[in-house]
């Protein structure tokens, strides 16, 4: 199966149900009062963590995604139905981000997990709601509340306990070969892995742990150079990084060197990847010229303040050792693994401070920018006229014609509010 980790996606949440406007009317009750019903709630987009979902693949051919709208009010205060809820699987360890601003949504990393992406308008209400002393029989009745929508950008990030890092041809790809079930595409040329690999170390009954083989860093990863941003992501949730280094330098690079600009491009990309733990191990002993390098590579390991392992992964030598080795190590560390991106859990779509914003177009027409009005003047019905007398009194509250007069409104201009253009008057 082919191995997706980012894709963009377009989700629309659904309209509310418009309002009924009607009046009972029944035998021998030849006045009855307003009964138009509420409509019903738009459905909500909603991203939901799925075992069975591995990658974003599907996500490459399908990218719009639209919740139903409520269904409308209607005659003796019945309430339109609420819309089902658009789910949308995704894979563990998914983080959503708005794809216009980067901001971030949600990180979904428990089966099960649920975040609403976009929420249903509410249902418009019906006239009977709009029923006071003052008002005996209200002819009036809203909208639906228009749906969310907006762009998001997915990215998946492994959940792997253990992370592989290295220069291309290291051997990483022959070490998670060999021990886990993982069967990664193995030759003797430059990012042969292309794709992160995820591998099952059995250490026992009922104990294991998974590793994931990332992709050959190269130096100026944390600025996209090669591979770059597409795979220093995947490191960010390990708990424990392998850091494999070629002893035989059968490419003729200094071990020493590729282990402290790997760590560079670590840090780079985040202090807190940089902080942690890290386990040397030197690759291919089993080639002869690994000799001269091995005392080399424990002095660094000393330097550094960290476990050191020589193995042969082709060979199948000292495996069982760093395998046992980074179990014990594993449980050490435990749970208690700061997050490299502090991450949203649930996304709250209304925001608290929300100011009313005049700016002006190029035809020197103004704009009113504001979710609420822009709501309030979505679900208005201004065919009639005691929705538009609700309305103008809105308008007053809000202290519109001030706040327009300050940016030089004139009579006649033309005032854009969302999807509806008013001529302003004195």
């Amino acid at each position: 199966m082919q191995f997706i980790d980012r894709s963009k996606i377009s989700v629309r949440a659904g309209d509310g149900g418009s309002g009924k406007s009607s009046f009972r009317r029944e035998k021998f009750v030849p006045k009855g009062g307003p009964d138009g019903g509420d409509g019903g709630k738009g459905g909500d987009v909603v991203l939901e963590v799925d075992a069975n979902v591995n990658t974003l693949l599907n996500f490459r051919f399908n990218r719009r995604y639209t919740a139903e709208n409520g269904d409308a009010g209607d005659r003796k205060k019945q309430y339109g139905r609420g819309a089902e809820d658009c789910i949308i699987k995704v894979p563990q360890g998914t983080i959503v981000k708005d794809a216009n601003t980067g901001e971030l949504i949600a990180d979904l990393t428990e089966l099960g997990q649920r975040a609403i992406v976009a929420k249903g308008g509410r249902g418009g209400r019906g006239n009977a709601k709009f029923k006071s002393a003052s008002r005996r029989a209200p002819t009036f009745a809203e909208f639906g509340e228009p749906g969310e929508s907006r762009d998001l950008l997915l990215e998946l990030k492994l959940l792997a306990d253990v992370g592989l890092v290295g220069y291309p041809s290291v051997g990483k790809s022959s070490l998670i070969a060999a021990v886990s079930s993982a069967r990664p595409e193995i030759a003797d040329y430059h990012f042969t892995t292309l794709v992160p690999v995820l591998g099952v170390v059995s250490l026992g009954y009922e104990k294991s742990f998974v590793m994931a083989d990332i992709p050959g860093l190269i130096e100026g990863a944390a600025d996209g150079v090669g591979l770059g941003h597409d795979f220093l992501r995947h490191i960010e949730r390990t708990k424990l990084i392998l850091h494999m280094v070629d002893a035989a330098a059968v490419d003729g690079r200094d071990p020493v060197e590729d282990f402290d600009k790997i760590n560079i491009e670590l840090k780079k990309y985040s202090d807190k990847l940089a902080k942690r733990p890290q386990i040397l191990v030197a690759n291919k002993i089993d080639l002869p010229q690994a000799a001269e390098n091995i005392s080399k590579l424990e002095e660094l390991a000393k330097r550094e303040g960290i476990e050191f392992f020589a193995v042969s992964a082709a060979a199948h030598e000292n495996l069982d050792v760093l395998i046992n080795y980074v179990g014990k190590r594993l449980e050490e560390i435990g749970d208690d693994v700061e997050p490299v991106v502090e991450a949203v859990k649930v996304f709250d779509v209304e925001k608290e401070d929300d100011p009313v914003i005049i700016e002006r177009n190029d035809a020197a027409e103004f704009i009113v920018r504001n979710k609420n009005i822009e709501k309030i003047v979505a679900m208005t019905n201004f065919d009639n006229d005691e929705g538009l007398r609700r309305f103008q009194f809105i308008w007053r509250m809000k202290n519109l014609d001030a706040l327009l007069k300050e940016r030089g409104i004139k009579e006649g201009m033309i005032v854009h509010i969302g999807d509806i253009e008013f001529e302003w008057h004195e």
